[in-house]
């Protein structure tokens, strides 16, 4: 059998402390600096920024490609090089509010809607991106940079809203001076060099640094004082040292290497550190966001912001090596072809660059543009034969901002008949139907349609029964693109029982760090002694994203049944922990989970703290306040924790599950009349919720609606025919009601799936007596 790689950390999160001592001189003799290399090797640790003008002298044609790119002008004081917006008085109305846009004395101004929603004059400092849009900051006090949302559109020369549907006001965490437009904690980190973010959660102010104000050449082959001073010796007189003294290789990276140095900028994810150039695993840095609901449709489309890297996941390229450079000048960032010469540097042109592939006319053939409704023309002739219209439909951001999705998949308007995502023939044909692509791609290609992963998670999204048998497997199968197979986990933590409890405790051991931390995040409680087994190991783990979270899942299990090495380790990790959340406390996650922690560690005023914190960020964020009310509840105030509960439900009629909770706590104060009503809707939108019926069944029978108590349980009862509460509630509904056939049906079946209850027997031999 092959050897584990996770081995190694697994039997050192297992064996005593001691052994650990005795290692460590090894470990330190065998990582010694070798006498042939100068000492302070590591150039990540001792090297200073120097600048990207340090490099010009030596790297003239990379600092030129570098120099008219993106990554050049992601950011810059405002000035006249820098700024591409009209500021000669020009004006934009929004919703009847309207903000002008001039210059001072060489300064950069607008007028326009403030904090308090009244109009003001602000400063803008600095630029904020380049092209197709840019945005512009303003400094604000405690050392906050917030974006403006009024942007500049660079193609039409003309000012723009980014949220045009709707103004936004005052309190909302996308108003622009609130976090949701804080460029300190959302923008900074990717848009700067060497930046530390500097944020002090207690006092909620920042002391953002950064050593280049834009992306840099450091930001890729980090601190370069150590290179420079060698670059500037005589030629003969330079010593042999590692990469030429950079602090970050980039010559000889295998594609996984590259794609994650390319990965904390260009991926949705949490950050745990500032980025520091040297990370041995991204997950030591940041965890991606996984494909769920909201930010990826079913089968892993784009849906919202989320960048390139989780699509990229998913690709066969990715699975097949192919890199960022392969596509993307590193320096320039442009594309290193043009058109479909770009696909050709793999794909044979006389296979898949002809009509006999694409089936559309190409360019310079007669036909007729596709149009909107208004008669814009959208698509000219001969996009149709663009590798990129049929493998890479994108979506705008930020209005403006069209981005391809990474993934490169095959057009499946079959699975947005059946799932209701988009498809890349739909994004065209506008004016078609989706059974009209389907039958088109069925004609070309024939009828065989392969599965896919996305109708997998589609049920499990909603929970269907099915799925379960499913989603085990794709956790479980390698074959598959990781952050595929950490969804599909992610999704069954829905579902309860021993099988999904099992695939939890056999990933733990899986050799991809996201499988791991996904499955530590969502292990399914259980016996707390099983747990600790589980869990204790991975307080070992080399990737800082894991054993992080092992420990916040380990802090509700009380400190003295850890073994004293367990322990010890668990308050290592426990500060790693912490150290990242309030390092981003800024946002309402990142507060949200350090109320759940306080209420594991039992500290509920920290807990509340924290939670009305999260809901102070932002007054939308539900888990805060849904958790705060369940805190609430177990201090007997219920009042409040009505009142948050309620809020929720009003703001997202949708949120069963939180109907379900106010039903349950409405129940518990013996305000039945009104909690059936919450149990019914969370009932009905939860269908395969089996236990919410039973639930509402037994709260129907108190209040004496017995047909409407008979069917919740019935309909219980239809999902999970085997379950012994149900069959015994039903029993029991009928022997109370002398519908004695009825009643002895049930007791039968309990019986006979569960001959050891002895209450099945006992209803029998009364409803032997009974019935007669």
């Amino acid at each position: 059998m092959p050897k584990d790689p996770n081995t190694t950390w697994k039997i050192a999160g297992i064996i005593a402390t001691l052994v650990i001592v005795l290692i460590l001189p090894i470990y330190h003799l065998k990582n010694r600096p070798s006498p042939s290399m100068p000492e302070g090797e590591d150039h990540a640790q001792t090297a200073r920024f120097v600048g990207s003008e340090a490099c010009r002298d030596c790297h003239k044609t990379e600092y030129d490609k570098w120099s008219g790119s993106h990554h050049r002008w992601a950011m810059a004081p405002a000035d006249e090089h820098s700024v591409l917006g009209d500021f000669n008085d020009a004006e934009f109305t929004y919703f009847g509010q309207t903000s002008r846009f001039y210059r001072r004395d060489g300064k950069y101004y607008v007028h326009t809607r403030g904090a308090d929603g009244k109009p003001g004059e602000f400063r803008i400092t600095h630029t904020f991106g380049w092209y197709p849009l840019q945005q512009y900051l303003i400094p604000f006090p405690g050392g906050r940079l917030q974006c403006l949302p009024i942007a500049w559109d660079a193609a039409k020369k003309r000012w723009y809203h980014l949220y045009p549907d709707a103004p936004l006001a005052p309190d909302d965490w996308l108003y622009w001076t609130n976090n949701g437009q804080n460029w300190n904690g959302m923008c900074a980190e990717c848009h700067s060099t060497d930046l530390k973010k500097g944020y002090d959660y207690q006092a909620d102010t920042y002391a953002t640094t950064w050593s280049e104000i834009s992306v840099g050449c450091e930001a890729c082959h980090g601190p370069g004082a150590d290179h420079v001073a060698w670059a500037k010796l005589p030629e003969m007189g330079r010593p042999a040292v590692q990469n030429h003294a950079l602090a970050v290789t980039t010559q000889d990276l295998t594609a996984g290497e590259q794609i994650d140095l390319c990965a904390p900028c260009h991926s949705r994810r949490m950050s745990l550190d500032d980025n520091i150039h040297h990370h041995a695993d991204f997950l030591d840095y940041g965890i991606p966001q996984l494909l769920d609901e909201g930010y990826y449709f079913a089968d892993g489309q784009i849906l919202d912001e989320v960048y390139v890297y989780g699509s990229f996941m998913q690709s066969k390229m990715y699975a097949r090596d192919v890199r960022c450079s392969d596509c993307h000048d590193v320096h320039s960032i442009r594309r290193i072809k043009d058109g479909n010469d770009l696909c050709l540097q793999c794909h044979r042109a006389a296979i898949y660059d002809r009509k006999g592939h694409h089936f559309h006319k190409t360019k310079g053939e007669d036909g007729e543009p596709i149009k909107s409704a208004k008669g814009d023309v959208l698509f000219e002739v001969g996009s149709g034969a663009q590798c990129e219209a049929c493998h890479m439909p994108g979506r705008n951001y930020m209005g403006i901002d069209y981005r391809p999705d990474h993934s490169f998949r095959l057009p499946r308007p079959d699975l947005t008949l059946s799932m209701g995502v988009p498809n890349a023939c739909d994004r065209c044909h506008v004016d078609k139907p989706t059974q009209w692509s389907m039958d088109a791609m069925a004609k070309w290609y024939g009828q065989t349609r392969r599965p896919h992963y996305g109708e997998i998670l589609d049920a499990g999204r909603r929970r269907r029964p099915e799925a379960l048998d499913a989603l085990v497997s794709l956790a479980g199968d390698r074959l598959y693109p990781t952050i595929v197979r950490a969804t599909a986990l992610s999704e069954l933590a829905g579902y309860g029982g021993d099988k999904v409890f099992s695939q939890f405790a056999a990933v733990l051991n899986d050799e991809d760090s996201l499988v791991r931390q996904t499955a530590v995040r969502r292990l399914p409680q259980g016996d707390p002694g099983h747990r600790l087994k589980l869990l204790s190991p991975m307080l070992y783990d080399p990737v800082r994203a894991v054993r992080i979270e092992a420990a916040a899942a380990m802090a509700a299990i009380p400190k003295e049944k850890m073994p004293p090495d367990t322990r010890r380790q668990f308050e290592k990790a426990l500060a790693e922990y912490l150290r990242a959340m309030e390092r981003t406390a800024d946002f309402a996650t990142s507060r949200h989970n350090l109320g759940n922690l306080y209420v594991n560690l039992g500290d509920s005023s920290r807990a509340e703290q924290h939670y009305l914190k999260a809901v102070a960020i932002d007054r939308e964020f539900y888990p805060a306040k849904v958790n705060l009310a369940m805190l609430y509840n177990r201090q007997g105030r219920n009042d409040a924790a009505e009142r948050l509960l309620r809020e929720v439900v009003t703001d997202h009629p949708d949120f069963y599950e939180i109907k379900y909770s106010l039903g349950l706590l409405l129940a518990e104060e013996n305000r039945l009349e009104e909690s059936v009503v919450f149990l019914g809707d969370a009932a009905a939108g939860l269908p395969q919720r089996s236990r919410i019926s039973y639930n509402l069944g037994l709260l129907l029978q108190q209040i004496k609606r017995d047909d409407e108590a008979e069917s919740a349980l019935t309909r219980a009862l239809s999902v999970e025919p085997g379950n012994p509460d149900y069959l015994y509630a039903l029993a029991v509904f009928y022997m109370q009601r002398g519908q004695w056939d009825r009643a002895r049906s049930m007791a039968e079946r309990l019986q006979a799936a569960h001959p050891e209850i002895v209450a099945g027997r006992e209803m029998l031999t009364i409803i032997e007596k009974k019935g007669h």
